[in-house]
């Protein structure tokens, strides 16, 4: 009890997770009188982030420095829309297939949010969009990054799962390509209804000017995704090479990047990926605590009173992760729920940990466009200054159609494993 209650304190003050995280397992340590405990807390910590798979982080970070730095998200723009923008509603499609390429790149909702906010929804207001449906718009093709690889998410997932890497980046493919397939069809009914514009047609010069031009700027996520699934590098490997790639096509093909540009990306990167991985060694403290404390055979203990089958498990973790993604940011979700119920989904249900890991992921982005926190409502609001709370009411479709998606993930495994192992 009283470690339940100095978490909640620390939640309540503002801590930041991972140092709440730690001084929860200290309390935990010193409520049981067992002070042997703390000299195994240093290996614990340091377990936690001794891992080749994470070094994936701090490169896919500055993959996305670079390519934002280089001018390739504005190309990657350009091409979308010299395919689709002439559609009803073509900026909309535009907005969400952009998103899709460079959420092959980018891999983090808050940052691909913040990026192409500040580029398509001023595009859009100026086609006659309303801006708060464009920004929330743009806040929910965010949540594309953490599910199309490479996804920061997935790789501390797979650190904190003990999976390959490379299963959990494969596995977001078809849940990503079906989310987006499920928002084009509520982009073309609400275009529909309430008479979208039509973008600009272009000539067949025009247009092969623009692709040809922005084709270089493919080899990125091409690279990346391609090694992977390919066999020949891991994800690590994958995201060095794609440093590269996105440099030398900044530098080289685009001339945007200059070399004075590198100090600050490598700052910014270095800041980011030192949280997280912060977050990663504080997780592995509270696991083992868990473990010790034997959390996960109670609660698997009370589950098997709720659920009979896996599948109404999957529909309860749904409904919990939800709850909690809705105050709780993505990655610390996944540093404190995972611990808990990976266990109880593997052992007691039989569950494939990378099937349960998308359905955890895609929940706990989904918590990013959820009240009352949505972090990524927040994020566009920043950038465009619509209201947040206008943007859930707006784009409330494609929260619907979120849910529809994680129910089909819940009942067949087969949509999240089929790339995977």
């Amino acid at each position: 009890m009283a470690t339940a209650g100095v978490f909640l304190f620390l939640m309540l003050i503002g801590v930041p997770i991972g140092l709440c995280l730690l001084l929860v397992s200290m309390t935990y340590i010193l409520d049981s009188r067992n002070m042997l405990l703390f000299d195994s807390l240093p290996v614990q910590l340091f377990g936690g982030v001794d891992n080749y798979g994470l070094i994936a982080i701090p490169l896919f970070v500055l993959i996305g420095e670079v390519m934002n730095g280089g001018g390739i998200t504005r190309r990657i723009i350009d091409m979308t829309m010299a395919f689709i923008g002439a559609l009803r509603g073509g900026l909309a499609y535009v907005n969400l297939f952009a998103n899709m390429f460079v959420a092959s790149i980018l891999g983090s909702a808050t940052a691909q949010v913040a990026i192409m906010a500040q580029m398509m929804v001023p595009e859009m207001e100026k086609k006659g969009y309303d801006k708060t449906f464009a920004a929330g718009l743009t806040a929910y093709a965010g949540m594309l990054g953490p599910i199309i690889p490479p996804s920061i998410m997935f790789v501390v997932y797979s650190v904190l799962a003990q999976v390959p890497v490379a299963d959990m980046l494969m596995a977001g493919l078809v849940p990503g390509i079906l989310l987006t397939v499920l928002f084009c069809i509520v982009i073309a009914i609400m275009g529909f209804v309430y008479s979208y514009p039509k973008g600009e047609s272009m000539t067949m010069r025009a247009r092969a000017k623009i692709v040809l031009g922005a084709l270089p700027t493919l080899l990125v996520p091409i690279i990346i995704v391609g090694s992977i699934l390919a066999g020949i590098a891991n994800p690590t490997e994958a995201a060095a090479v794609g440093v590269v790639a996105a440099f030398l096509v900044g530098r080289y093909w685009i001339g945007e990047l200059s070399y004075s540009q590198l100090p600050m990306m490598l700052l910014r990167a270095g800041i980011y990926s030192a949280v997280v991985l912060f977050l990663v060694a504080a997780a592995a403290v509270f696991s083992w605590v868990l473990v010790y404390g034997m959390v996960p055979q109670k609660v698997a203990a009370w589950v098997q009173t709720v659920a009979s089958d896996p599948i109404t498990f999957m529909l309860l973790v749904n409904v919990i992760l939800l709850v909690i993604g809705t105050v709780i940011d993505g990655a610390p979700g996944l540093i404190m729920t995972v611990p808990i119920l990976l266990p109880i989904a593997t052992e007691v249900y039989g569950i494939d940990p990378v099937h349960f890991g998308v359905v955890v992921v895609i929940n706990l982005v989904l918590g990013f466009l959820s009240p009352p926190v949505g972090l990524s409502f927040f994020v566009a609001s920043a950038v465009t200054g619509a209201k947040p709370g206008k943007m859930f009411i707006v784009t409330l479709p494609f929260f619907l159609v979120a849910c529809l998606l994680l129910v089909l993930l819940s009942i067949f495994p087969e949509l999240s494993t089929f790339f995977a192992g």
